[in-house]
C-alpha cells in the first residue's frame, strides 16, 4: 500500500479532541455521570487524552474504562487462518448504571465495531445513554450508526484505507489514507 495523503498530524488531532472534549462537556451540561469508555485498540489513548482535556477544561477526573469488542464481533466465524483470536482484558472498574457511557474510537466506518461495543458494554450494565466520539468519520455505513462526536469527516472510496496511529502504540500521531494495491 502506498499512502495517498496524510488527513491529520499530531497539531490537528491534539485540536480535534480538545474540540471534542468541549463537545462533550457542552452536550452534557457538565460532566456529571459522564464516563468515557475506549474501544481497543487505538480508542483507548484517545479516551485516555480526552480524560486529560476534560480534566484541564472542567477539573474533573472523569471514570475511563477500555473495552474489548473481539467476542461480540459478527465476523469473527468469518476470519482466515487457524489461530484463536486474540483478546484483549476489559477493564471498566466504574458502575456504568444510569450513566452517560461515551464510546470513544478512532475511525467509525461500517458501524459493525460500534455494534459490538455497544453489545459487549450491555453486558456490564445499563447505561442511561450510549454516546459515540469517533476521531474520523470516512462514510460507507452498513449499519444505521452515527458520531455524536467527530474529529474529522474524511469522504473516502472503498478502495482506500484509513489509518490512525498514536504514540501511545505506534510511537507518532497521524491519520493518513493509503490506496489499495
Amino acid at each position: 500500500m502506498k499512502p495517498k495523503t496524510t488527513v491529520l498530524d499530531e497539531a490537528a488531532i491534539r485540536r480535534a479532541l480538545t474540540r471534542i472534549s468541549h463537545e462533550i462537556i457542552e452536550k452534557n451540561k457538565g460532566v456529571d455521570d459522564v464516563i468515557l469508555v475506549g474501544i481497543k485498540t487505538r480508542g483507548v489513548p484517545l479516551a485516555s487524552r480526552l480524560q486529560k482535556r476534560i480534566n484541564d477544561i472542567e477539573g474533573v477526573i472523569l471514570p475511563n474504562g477500555e473495552l474489548d469488542i473481539t467476542l461480540y464481533r459478527d465476523d469473527l466465524t468469518t476470519k482466515s487462518g487457524q489461530q484463536e483470536p486474540e483478546l484483549k482484558e476489559t477493564n471498566i472498574e466504574t458502575n456504568i448504571d444510569g450513566k452517560k457511557v461515551v464510546l470513544v474510537d478512532d475511525v467509525l466506518y461500517t458501524g459493525r465495531t460500534v455494534r459490538a461495543a455497544m453489545d459487549a458494554l450491555m453486558d456490564h450494565g445499563r447505561p442511561s445513554q450510549i454516546q459515540l466520539a469517533v476521531l474520523v468519520d470516512r462514510g460507507h455505513r452498513e449499519l444505521p450508526i452515527r458520531a455524536d462526536y467527530v474529529g474529522k469527516n474524511v469522504p473516502t472510496s472503498l478502495d482506500e484505507i484509513v489509518t490512525v496511529t498514536v504514540a501511545e502504540t505506534d510511537e507518532e500521531d497521524a491519520v493518513v489514507i493509503f490506496e489499495k494495491n
